[in-house]
């Protein structure tokens, strides 16, 4: 990847968001909510001599409205700092 965060940013691509539910009904696009899980993708160095708790390949699960979306060569991202991730997978 030739994005690079800085300080304690992580950018985070994703889940995508479930069409069925357990008992098969499909889920329409209006009624989809936003994934709230992730794979990281890159790293900054971590803020001030802190080391970074998460690594490249790491699954993880965000708060509802973390990070600020952006697009990079078609996909889609999040950019957030790494104290917005609650819990690695």
């Amino acid at each position: 990847m030739k994005m690079r965060p800085i300080n304690d940013r992580v950018v985070v691509k994703p889940a995508p968001a479930e069409e069925k539910t357990k008992g098969g009904i499909i889920i329409p696009d209006t009624a989809k909510e936003k994934p709230q899980r992730g794979e990281v993708v890159a790293v900054g160095p971590g803020k001030e001599g802190n080391l970074m708790t998460v690594a490249v390949g790491d699954v993880v699960l965000y708060g509802k409205y973390a990070g600020q979306q952006i697009q990079w060569e078609g996909d889609d991202y999040l950019i957030m700092r790494e104290d917005d991730i609650l819990v690695i997978l």
